[in-house]
């Protein structure tokens, strides 16, 4: 059920490292998403699979994890990300593709979940420095987003948002990962509707 798995992709920060997310896996994520809808149908974006255990150390350090969560540096050995995709745009193609960098990783996300696996996308990232460790042409593409990959090893719960407003997201003493939501009733705006002086619009006099 499609709404099933929108809940179950949360945003994970620890991992089974030792279970694997193959290539092959990675390549179906993205042919997932190479289908969805693109600006002017430019298609600019495109793909680095990290998958080897050398380019994705060059990853991990590249990262700025859980910025609400101050004292963390981020997973241990063992519960870090087995793959990542960065996500370019080629700059010949198009630029600023920052819309179809929201469609393009929320389905390779959603793809992800299908399979048992989650992620977590990062707008926080080193970017020099990751463009120079994977000898990324800079004057080509820009690195727009890194997407973590693989089995989740923490609980990650929705709660409502907290009387005073915050919808920093927290840990509790058994790590559980909690995420305050706004309710349904607060997203919505009503407007008014605007009277036309006693008389239906379009109505002569």
């Amino acid at each position: 059920m499609f709404k099933e798995l929108v809940r179950k992709n949360r945003t994970y920060r620890r991992f089974y490292e030792e279970v694997p997310v193959e290539k092959e896996t990675l390549l179906e994520l993205i042919d997932l998403a190479r289908t969805v809808p693109s600006t002017a149908n430019s298609q600019a974006l495109k793909f680095v699979l990290c998958y080897e255990k050398e380019i994705k150390e060059k990853v991990f350090s590249c990262l700025i994890w859980a910025g609400a969560l101050p004292d963390w540096d981020g997973p241990k050995e063992g519960e870090r990300p087995a793959a990542y995709i960065i996500v370019l745009c080629d700059q010949t193609l198009g630029k600023n593709k920052q819309i179809d960098d929201g469609i393009v990783s929320q389905t390779i996300m959603l793809g992800a979940v299908e399979k048992g696996l989650g992620g977590c996308i990062f707008g926080s990232v080193k970017r020099a420095e990751l463009a120079e460790a994977l000898g990324i042409d800079t004057n080509r593409y820009t690195i727009d987003l890194v997407l973590a990959l693989g089995k989740p090893k923490e609980e990650v719960k929705i709660v409502p948002v907290k009387e005073d407003g915050s919808t920093k997201y927290y840990r509790d003493e058994n790590q559980i990962h909690y995420v305050p939501k706004r309710s349904l009733e607060d997203l919505i705006v009503t407007v008014p509707l605007k009277k036309e002086d006693g008389h239906a619009k379009g109505q002569a006099d």
